[in-house]
């Protein structure tokens, strides 16, 4: 690789090199198992007479400052190494600091690089963790694609449904707009259906399996009012109008016959006013918390002056908030024959935790405990839209990454970071994730994590990469906006480049139902519109289900090494590897072509073709397997 011109364009001079090492391996990983031996080693230039260099260490308020022993010398460099045995589980920040016969300077790191510097910032620290990881690897589905479904408006199925008797029916399935508000934020009842149930799920079954989905993650399908089911109303129970247990209990064993697995929504942070628990209107027999003081759901929620004022999800009055910290919460949900275990015994694969940031780290703990005492290797997702290696939520500091909770997250910040490089032309967030959020993510949640594009909290992806900016538009002018036939081409060759990027990374790629045929639609609830059965749009379905494929044939996808080759403002290239071969994404999106040598043949795997030569035009992406010891430049 040392004819690949690598833009450094981003890095000073004044640099040395960091590395760490695991159990022998030299990477630059900062994310350690408490089982393997670990050590620091640095490389910086011998001309700066370096005296003494140490590693300053924070943890829970204290400092520790570790000396690292000088190991020899190397070329032009000192190298020196200190073990990092002596580190319990935990998250530690700290800096490099060095004497030189020059002055003091502190190191800053960039990725597997440290910038020596006199005055660093605040922000500038030096990231390790420690994890013991409590359960099995849960690698049933890696190597596979993650479907989002938002279950009214996918599929209705042949099974009939009674709707429920306050519930409005859209009759136009194909061309109906989702009802809503005047302006975002407005109420809505949120109550009119199309009809999408679990049975319909089940009967696509076959046709999520050609894009190489090995999970699906359902919105909340518990019992509640509205369509979207963010209000639960019983949460022993799936929803009637989405065909209720039976209807469950068929998907997730048509789904197991096809080696696939069910992920449920987990809203468990609030519930609806309109519930068995809360039982505002008085709908349910139950005696709800807002009914009395005596209800056995009354410590559940926070009243400030029974019943009418009392703390809310986000200020929304039909959402009250609950403390699942509290003993009666707790054992509804964590308890023996509670939530968590109806479900496990049911047989998912896992829960997505809805705004994971709002669970305290014990009660994600006894999520994920229940959850494995059924399967070992369920998963647990978490919301979390920041980089949750080191995510402080009110004022806490979370450990989702230490070992006994979350198996990965939405990972949000590589969709900000991938929409900010097509759209501006701007690599430094990629550049961020590449260098900062990759190196502190423990391998196996990285090869775990939910990569996506769009969810039901965003504008279509599609949209968001060409449509224009509905700033300042009403809701019903967006009702009625639709993309032109410039900007659809434009959104669908940018769709298919990143696809082929999140599903080329670590992690599994997820499709938001319906983006893989071209949906297109702004935010909530326009992002919500039905599966356009009959509109599909075949181009980009036919290269999802390569990507798909080419997934399921290459196992390197699974859990293989990364590594980025070079990143600029007009391309990406990087690879994952494995005992033999090395798989390349090489991504274009400058004005002319792109043109790669390489030293030994490779394959083209998208288009088959063979060769050392590749061209790629404008605003294309493919993926190219050779061998692990090949040369690469530009021609």
């Amino acid at each position: 690789m040392n004819n690949l011109r690598i833009d450094t364009s981003y890095l000073s001079h004044n640099f040395g090199d960091l590395s760490f090492i695991h159990d022998g391996r030299e990477n630059d990983r900062c994310a350690f198992l408490s089982s393997e031996k670990r050590a620091l080693v640095l490389r910086v230039p011998h001309t700066l007479g370096i005296t003494e260099v140490y590693l300053e260490l924070y943890f829970d308020g204290k400092r520790r400052s570790v000396p690292l022993a000088f190991v020899s010398l190397c070329g032009a460099d000192d190298v020196y190494r200190c073990s990092l045995q002596f580190l319990g589980v935990g998250l530690y920040f700290g800096r490099i600091r060095v004497l030189t016969v020059f002055g003091e300077l502190f190191g800053v790191r960039r990725g597997r690089r440290i910038q020596l510097v006199r005055n660093p910032s605040i922000g500038d620290t030096l990231q390790i963790s420690v994890s013991r990881f409590a359960y099995p690897v849960p690698d049933r589905y890696f190597g596979g694609v993650i479907y989002h479904i938002f279950v009214d408006r996918f599929a209705k199925g042949s099974r009939p449904i009674s709707p429920k008797p306050d519930a409005k029916i859209v009759e136009n399935w194909e061309n109906g707009v989702p009802e809503y508000p005047e302006y975002p934020g407005a109420y809505l009842e949120n109550n009119t259906f199309y009809g999408g149930t679990l049975y319909g799920v089940a009967e696509r079954l076959d046709d999520l399996l050609r894009l190489g989905v090995s999970l699906i993650y359902l919105s909340p399908i518990f019992d509640a009012y509205s369509n979207h089911k963010y209000d639960t109303g019983n949460y022993m129970q799936v929803d009637s109008m989405f065909g209720g247990d039976e209807a469950l209990q068929y998907l997730i064993d048509e789904a197991k016959k096809r080696g696939m697995g069910i992920i449920l929504d987990g809203v468990f942070n609030h519930t609806g006013s309109d519930s068995i628990y809360f039982n505002r209107k008085g709908t349910y027999p139950s005696l709800g918390a807002y009914q009395s003081k005596e209800s056995p759901y009354y410590s559940w929620y926070e009243f400030q002056k029974h019943p009418q004022e009392y703390t809310c999800w986000w200020g929304i009055p039909i959402l009250p908030r609950i403390h699942p910290d509290r003993k009666e919460c707790r054992d509804y949900f964590l308890g023996r024959g509670g939530v968590i275990e109806k479900y496990a015994r049911m047989g998912i694969a896992g829960f997505r935790l809805d705004v994971a940031d709002e669970l305290s780290d014990d009660f994600i703990a006894g999520i994920k405990r229940v959850l494995s005492e059924s399967d070992p290797k369920s998963l647990l997702y978490g919301e979390v839209w920041e980089d949750a290696s080191n995510k402080i939520a009110y004022g806490i500091r979370k450990q989702y990454y230490l070992g006994k909770e979350l198996d990965g997250v939405m990972n949000y910040p590589l969709r900000r970071a991938l929409l900010s490089y097509v759209i501006n032309r701007d690599p430094s967030e990629l550049y961020y994730i590449f260098d900062e959020v990759y190196p502190n993510t423990p391998k196996r949640i990285l090869d775990a994590q939910m990569n996506l594009l769009g969810t039901h909290d965003t504008e279509r992806i599609l949209t968001a990469l060409a449509a224009e900016h509905h700033e300042g538009i009403s809701n019903s002018e967006l009702s009625k906006k639709r993309m032109s036939e410039q900007e659809r081409a434009l959104g669908k060759q940018r769709l298919k480049m990143l696809y082929t990027v999140i599903a080329t990374l670590p992690g599994l790629p997820m499709i938001y139902y319906g983006d893989e045929v071209g949906l297109e639609g702004y935010s909530d609830p326009f992002n919500r519109m039905p599966y356009p059965y009959g509109n599909e749009d075949l181009e980009l379905l036919t290269h999802y289900q390569r990507i798909g494929a080419i997934r399921r044939d290459n196992s390197v996808y699974k859990q293989g090494d990364f590594f980025l080759l070079s990143l600029s403002d007009s391309h990406l290239i990087f690879g994952r590897q494995s005992r033999s071969y090395v798989y390349l994404t090489v991504l274009n999106q400058g004005e002319d072509s792109l043109g790669l040598l390489l030293s030994c043949e490779g394959t083209d795997l998208i288009s088959n073709k063979k060769g050392t030569v590749f061209h790629l035009s404008p605003l294309t992406t493919t993926i190219i397997k050779t061998k692990k010891n090949f040369k690469l430049k530009f021609i």
